[in-house]
């Protein structure tokens, strides 16, 4: 049974100071908002036909209608509270996460991405009941810990998160990540090479062919160069959200952060695009779980905040990662880079591609995902 999104919070689910849980006010103005959502007309006619022009008015109305009255973020909220929160208490930049320990057993370092969340890993998690796992909120994320700056580019948030896992008794680990979690791994890695033995990654950050001066693009192979040339048509086409967050996030965030439809827009797009999903939401989401990572990110007012590492100027100014990398490679991922291209920045020492799944992989195909950590884990032991 689903209760109303202004139901006042039980006695017993109060707010910890570990996990963040939203005020009774807090749902009652989403509530109020929602009761307030606005259709705006959108564009249609001859001219518009075939085009791929967003979230449609149908799905969006169907959003706001079931967030508005069924949705039920209390029991989302005591669900995500009962997992294994940790919180640093010496660390510069404070760091909150979920830290599933298994004694004497191997430790995996979980990055996550964006528009998500460590909700990612919600499926893999049972799959890994053997290891000691670690899913940080990264910083200015969902859940993450309250921490000044308020917006890490990824190089800070390796170091805050090498600082955090030292904090919580592990010095050496195996780091699975992707989207912007890879920028995060890739930078643990080469700035805290002793601690990284292993990494498992399910893309090469885009920055290195975005960034990439000729004595690189003048060295690329046909299929590395097919590979940019995809790349940049993908930046074209899909990539408006990057450019956006990359040079006005504080315009962006003020609309996003101030409208529940524009924030469920912004987002449920890129979860209907970016996955495995032939265009249909559901196929990938229940409108619970959608809705779910929706909320996360609005009840934490943390769209803003995750902007950063778009917005900061933060060049991969290292050499080439020694730590052996698994790479996992997923169809309906934005823009795969081909085993050669990755291997001009990582040691690639095994590579495996799917026949399904996207972007956030540990939750569309959770089973193929872990082959990519176990197989990390053994290269790292061995």
């Amino acid at each position: 049974m689903t209760t109303s999104p202004d139901q006042p919070t039980p006695a017993s689910a109060q707010s910890s100071p570990v996990f963040p849980r939203a005020g009774d006010d807090a749902l009652l103005d989403l509530r109020e908002r929602l009761q307030r959502f606005r259709p705006v007309p959108q564009l249609d006619g001859p001219a518009f036909a075939g085009s791929e022009l967003g979230v449609g008015p149908a799905l969006l109305e169907r959003l706001v209608e079931h967030w508005r009255d069924r949705f039920d973020w209390r029991a989302q909220e005591s669900r995500l509270a009962a997992l294994p929160w940790r919180q640093t208490e010496r660390a510069t930049v404070p760091v909150r996460a979920i830290v599933a320990e298994v004694p004497d057993a191997p430790v995996v370092l979980l990055l996550h991405g964006w528009p998500d969340s460590v909700l990612r890993f919600e499926r893999l998690l049972p799959l890994l009941d053997d290891l000691t796992v670690v899913a940080p909120a990264l910083p200015g994320y969902p859940f993450a810990a309250a921490a000044d700056p308020a917006g890490l580019p990824p190089t800070a948030m390796a170091d805050a998160v090498a600082a955090a896992m030292a904090e919580f008794g592990f010095d050496r680990y195996v780091v699975s990540a992707g989207d912007v979690g890879c920028d995060v791994a890739e930078a643990l890695a080469a700035r805290h090479p002793s601690a990284v033995s292993a990494l498992h990654l399910t893309d090469v950050s885009q920055r290195h062919f975005l960034d990439a001066g000729p004595e690189l693009l003048d060295d690329l192979d046909d299929e590395e160069r097919a590979y940019v040339e995809h790349g940049r048509r993908w930046q074209a086409a899909e990539g408006g959200y990057m450019h956006e967050q990359s040079t006005r996030p504080w315009t962006l965030a003020a609309g996003l952060g101030d409208s529940p439809a524009g924030l469920a827009a912004w987002i449920v797009e890129k979860l209907v695009r970016w996955t495995d999903s032939d265009g249909r939401l559901e196929n990938a989401f229940t409108l619970d779980e959608a809705l779910t990572w929706v909320s996360a990110y609005w009840f934490s007012g943390a769209i803003g905040t995750s902007f950063a590492p778009y917005a900061a100027n933060d060049p991969k100014d290292w050499p080439r990662i020694q730590a052996p990398t698994v790479f996992t490679v997923f169809p309906h991922d934005l823009v795969n880079a081909p085993r050669r291209f990755a291997s001009r920045f990582f040691e690639v020492a095994d590579w495996r591609e799917y026949a399904r799944g996207g972007h956030f992989a540990a939750w569309e195909q959770p089973a193929d995902y872990a082959w990519g950590i176990r197989r990390a884990l053994e290269l790292a032991q061995g």
